[in-house]
């Protein structure tokens, strides 16, 4: 069964993105929380779903 990703709404998005965070990908748990947070009418909505997925390239520290 093929699904069209126009279909796809921002809790499908959120329920990936969360799934993709329990298996350690994080950049594309990031990217699909922003495609939730797009999809959001509410800003608020959106800046918290935005907050529990932040871009991993930014948020990483450096070692030595």
């Amino acid at each position: 069964m093929l699904i069209d990703p126009a279909d796809l709404t921002a809790a499908d998005h959120l329920d990936a993105a969360r799934e993709m965070a329990t298996t350690n990908r994080h950049s594309l748990a990031h990217l699909l929380a922003e495609e939730a947070a797009r999809l959001t009418a509410d800003p608020a909505t959106a800046a918290g779903i935005r907050a529990v997925f932040p871009d991993p390239n930014l948020t990483r520290k450096e070692t030595d």
